[in-house]
């Protein structure tokens, strides 16, 4: 599923137009954005949590040259699905 078609599943499952569903799903996506940024953890219940996590420098080598090359530390979003998502999604055949 992409992003026009949750789109089309919202607008429908609401009873409203596309054009509403598509600024509560952006409204969903920059909420949790800002939550990060904000907050560093975003948590929706019987969904999963959001949150930002700091990567530690590392040396790394690119496979084509071999040549060694260092990785500056960063923050990334890291997404921990609940136990109720994993079950929704465990007898999944993929």
């Amino acid at each position: 599923m992409n992003k026009a078609d949750l789109i089309d599943f919202v607008a429908e499952n609401a009873d409203t137009t596309k054009k509403n569903a598509k600024q509560i799903i952006e409204s969903v996506l920059e909420g949790i954005t800002t939550g990060l940024v904000t907050d560093a953890k975003v948590g929706l219940v019987g969904f999963g949590t959001f949150t930002a996590v700091k990567k530690a420098a590392r040396t790394a080598r690119n496979p084509k040259t071999g040549e060694t090359i260092d990785v500056p530390a960063k923050v990334v979003p890291k997404f921990k699905a609940s136990a109720i998502l994993k079950e929704a999604v465990a007898g999944l055949e993929l």
